[in-house]
């Protein structure tokens, strides 16, 4: 099949939904030959920041030298963002040829009486065969959903990443903080380290894990601490410490805010613990893979000869008061232009409570997708405000731009179908 072929089918398994269990997925790596035993895996969940570090990490590994692999989810413009190799996405005829070999032995399945494989499933399954084909080194590995049924736990890590536990698909993961903390810690292996910046009940219980799984486990903020230094207008200055380690230094991150001094502390962590094992990745190494990495449409900033345009793809409220956070800390003098898309079945009126300053000037258009909010809407629930809305994203845009020439900072966000699309705009034009 091709690439638009491998997408139809991606969109029927969709019809199957979210369904946790690892009885399909180890079928059909089994059918595969096991391609995710072929190579080293870091393996990342968390409530949030599971991306972000997963980035940090990969950037890391590749500037050391290694063959990385990456495997992430969602995607912002294209499903091949979602399994990279060195920072590179897979191409299109790569992405339908695994997604091709995949459904053969999905289909064997079916005619076998056997349950369907979910999408999820599917492109987990084809990542890991493109990683054993291209005989990675290193494959960071994302986990979907929880972790201790989600599709990407067969493999056995050299390191396990809990970022966070906060309350996020409860009904999926036993209805309780506590549930969630025992999904997360489900990716616990026995005799793996495990690196976490978890607190509380969710620590007490991944403390408990590892225990169990005789695994050592490295606590942030107490076996080793990140701190901002500095904010030079591109990048954050950083220090990490750790007394176990017996290191103190400086670093810069092109990811802004508070949340991403945390993660790139996980992702240096990690690193330190595969560094004990492979001499490739020193200190070195890391300062420079951590300043060049990236996390598309996550307070990006981009730089056009002055004007200053940041993507984020802030879609609830807990997004927007970040957002609204970095904002305030990086930009706190320079006047705001908003250019903004959400969808219907958010919390609109919270949103815009939480990121709107009173002398913002707003342009509303529409994000490609049937949930859409219409940009009239949304604008009725804002007042004393300059505001214009559009139908059309481009013209949107070109409208924001105006507004804000070099004077003012220019932020898109709302919903990532709406700074998926501008981003890949603002890209091709940087």
């Amino acid at each position: 099949m091709n690439y638009l072929e491998s997408l139809e089918y991606l969109d029927e398994l969709s019809t199957f939904g979210t369904k946790l269990g690892l009885g399909r997925i180890k079928q059909l790596v089994t059918y595969l030959d096991n391609p995710q035993t072929r190579y080293k895996t870091i393996h990342i969940t968390g409530t949030n920041g599971k991306g972000s570090t997963s980035s940090m990490l990969s950037s890391i590994l590749t500037t050391s030298n290694i063959k990385t692999g990456l495997y992430i989810s969602p995607h912002l413009v294209s499903y091949t963002e979602r399994i990279q190799i060195d920072g590179n996405p897979i191409s299109k005829e790569d992405f339908a040829d695994c997604i091709s070999a995949v459904k053969t032995f999905v289909d064997k399945m079916v005619e076998d009486g056997e349950e369907s494989p979910t999408q999820f499933e599917v492109i987990t399954a084809a990542a890991f065969l493109y990683f054993a084909i291209n005989k990675v080194e290193y494959a960071v590995i994302e986990v979907g959903l929880g972790g201790l049924l989600d599709s990407t736990n067969v493999v056995k890590p050299e390191v396990s990443v809990i970022t966070n536990v906060a309350f996020e698909h409860a009904h999926l993961c036993g209805g309780t903080l506590e549930g969630i903390a025992e999904h997360k810690a489900g990716i616990i292996k026995d005799g793996v380290p495990v690196v976490t910046a978890a607190k509380d009940i969710p620590l007490d219980i991944i403390n408990q894990t590892a225990e169990e799984k005789n695994a050592d486990i490295f606590i942030a903020n107490n076996d080793f601490s990140a701190m901002f230094v500095n904010f030079d207008g591109q990048y954050q200055e950083l220090k990490f410490s750790s007394e176990l380690l017996g290191v103190n230094f400086n670093y810069k991150l092109k990811l802004l805010g508070d949340h991403q001094i945390e993660n790139s502390s996980l992702a240096i962590m990690t690193a330190s613990i595969l560094g004990n094992n492979d001499e490739r990745i020193t200190r070195e190494n890391i300062i420079d893979g951590l300043a060049l990495a990236k996390w598309p449409a996550r307070f990006e900033v981009f730089n056009f000869d002055g004007q200053i345009c940041i993507v984020d793809g802030a879609h609830n409220p807990a997004g927007m008061m970040i957002l609204r956070q970095n904002l305030d800390k990086y930009y706190p003098n320079e006047k705001r232009v908003i250019l903004l898309g959400i969808l219907k079945d958010k919390d609109i009126d919270t949103m815009l409570i939480d990121l709107l300053r009173d002398d913002d000037e707003i342009v509303i258009t529409t994000p490609n997708s049937e949930r859409k909010a219409s940009p009239e809407y949304i604008a009725s629930k804002i007042s004393n405000h300059r505001v214009e809305t559009f139908n059309n994203m481009q013209e949107a845009l070109t409208l924001a731009r105006q507004w804000a020439g070099k004077d003012k900072v220019l932020c898109i966000t709302g919903s990532l179908y709406l700074t998926g699309e501008l981003r890949n705009i603002l890209v091709n034009e940087a």
